[in-house]
């Protein structure tokens, strides 16, 4: 089966469901649901349209003014998930500005000062919802009990039970990221009656035992075992990568620690067989859907098929002023720059010696002299849409708008980095010369040989921090990272124009998560604000 074809059965579709305040909510479309899900390739087909949710574009509200901001959807390529995610990860750190200050919801990201109206706040929310009830409604269809009386084969009852687990664990994602970026967002499931039900808001701490809960089932019965699916599905490792991120990061989400927890699933992703690939430069390479030997679960872009201004098509076209020549597009936006703060996290930030320090210098500045001029910051050419033979993309379009990029939204080289960190900050189940030699193995294949590795004396968070900005950048893992070191919003460590000041500043602790959406607020009474906003 071709590689990219789960994504490609829905490609040429429009996304018909509603993207609305209510979770519940049936997608809306003229073929019901028992027509649907009367075959077994309608439940592959509706697993696909789950599954490329996350990388089509277009009017999902369709609703009312509730749903995803019309400012957002006047350019469709900023309602992908990743394009809205990346904003949000990316342009409040270090990591990222934007030059088109009049771009809806651009001011106040870099700066920190957004307010409880902003488009690409409110996009990303309600991105995140369309997709989980397209999730919901995928699970209800294929409960038990529903599938049970339409006679299929055992076989067929059987895979879709491995698509049901995907579901949920795609749901279960999409509840991360509004746990990491929101804290207390509504909550509906698979089991809340359609048409009649207002979600309730569901606390940070309980959405975690519910997302943990969800993997752990996922994981234990239903996902398939690791690499054994069809390319651009999740198996169990995906489920394990995400809990080890989550282990990670539970201090801020429930205030214990669970470092021990996260090098235990770190562990079970390096026993299935995961190896880093060797180059770094072709992780974000047109054909890097064939680097499985370290990708653990993709978002699938396809230049032919899968067309839109977001994605990867914006992380080719974004980075400010890089020739089209480089990047395998047809030219630069002149939008995505660095901070001079997070491009001298390499001593030697010309790639020499650290092949991920693929940085455009031509033409640029190094200090981000001014947060909306096209040539104040170096940008990036880490995408791009050639193969590692420098040959165009497979399935390029002519005019070289579109990206054949996928987006690992889980690989190796984080896993890697977990567990080090776990290590140093107390967890048990692994120890201090394994973490180093995982982060050493980063370095080399960086490097080319073992030039500049460390020692264990040079170990510490504060230097994993930066190699996570060395190693992951435009990964969308800054703003998550900043905020577990308590780094993002205080004055622990500025960078240009953090609170709107050319040298940096702190801002308040609200920050640190966003606001739910005044749209939602007033139409759901169960919900409250995050305070501050």
């Amino acid at each position: 089966m071709n590689n990219k074809l789960i994504y490609l059965i829905t490609a040429c579709c429009i996304l018909t469901a509603a993207c609305t305040k209510k979770l519940d909510r049936l997608p809306t479309n003229d073929i019901t649901p028992d027509i649907a899900y009367a075959t077994s390739a309608g439940y592959k087909e509706g697993l696909a349209k789950v599954y490329s949710a996350f990388a089509n574009t277009g009017n999902v509200g369709g609703t009312g003014s509730a749903d995803i901001p019309t400012q957002i959807i006047a350019d469709e390529g900023n309602s992908d998930f990743l394009r809205l995610y990346f904003n949000l990860q990316e342009l409040t750190t270090d990591e990222g500005a934007w030059t088109w200050q009049n771009d809806a919801g651009i001011q106040g990201l870099h700066e920190m000062s957004w307010s409880s109206i902003n488009p690409i706040v409110d996009g990303l929310y309600y991105r995140s919802f369309f997709q989980i009830t397209l999730c919901n409604e995928f699970i209800r269809q294929s409960a038990d009990a529903v599938v049970n009386g339409k006679h299929f084969s055992t076989q067929t009852v059987d895979s879709i039970r491995h698509y049901r687990a995907e579901a949920r664990f795609l749901r279960a994602y999409q509840y991360w990221v509004l746990m990491d970026l929101f804290a207390n967002p509504p909550f509906a499931t698979e089991n809340d009656a359609i048409a009649s039900f207002v979600p309730k808001q569901i606390s940070r701490a309980d959405l975690f035992k519910y997302v943990e809960s969800e993997l752990k089932g996922v994981a234990d019965s239903g996902l398939v075992a690791p690499k054994t699916n069809e390319y651009g599905r999740a198996d169990q490792a995906a489920a394990w990568a995400l809990l080890a991120r989550i282990y990670l990061n539970a201090q801020v989400y429930t205030g214990a620690a669970r470092y021990t927890d996260a090098i235990t699933y770190c562990n079970k992703i390096i026993a299935a067989g995961y190896t880093l690939h060797p180059d770094y430069t072709q992780l974000m390479l047109a054909d890097n859907n064939l680097n499985t030997d370290e990708n653990i679960f993709n978002i699938v872009y396809d230049g032919t098929y899968i067309q839109n201004y977001g994605g990867t098509t914006y992380l080719i076209h974004g980075p400010a002023n890089i020739p089209g020549s480089i990047t395998g597009c047809n030219g630069s936006w002149t939008g995505l720059r660095l901070t001079q703060q997070s491009v001298q996290l390499f001593p030697d930030y010309s790639g020499n010696t650290d092949k991920r320090a693929q940085f455009w210098q031509t033409g640029q500045t190094l200090a981000m002299t001014d947060m909306y001029t096209g040539t104040a910051g170096f940008s990036t050419f880490k995408f791009r849409n050639v193969t590692r033979t420098g040959a165009k993309a497979p399935h390029a379009d002519p005019a070289g708008n579109f990206s054949d990029i996928d987006f690992p939204l889980f690989r190796l080289g984080e896993t890697y980095l977990i567990y080090a960190e776990s290590v140093l900050r107390g967890g048990t189940g692994g120890d201090a010369g394994t973490a180093l030699n995982y982060v050493n193995a980063l370095r080399t294949r960086a490097s080319g040989n073992t030039s500049n590795n460390i020692t264990s004396g040079q170990l510490n968070t504060d230097f994993l921090l930066d190699e996570r900005g060395r190693e992951l950048y435009y990964e969308c893992f800054r703003r998550t990272d900043l905020v577990r070191y308590g780094k993002f919003t205080t004055a622990a460590y500025l960078w240009a124009w953090k609170g709107g000041v050319e040298a940096g500043t702190a801002v308040a602790d609200k920050y640190n998560v966003f606001p739910i959406p005044t749209t939602d607020l007033s139409s759901n009474p169960n919900l409250k604000q995050n305070p501050g906003y």
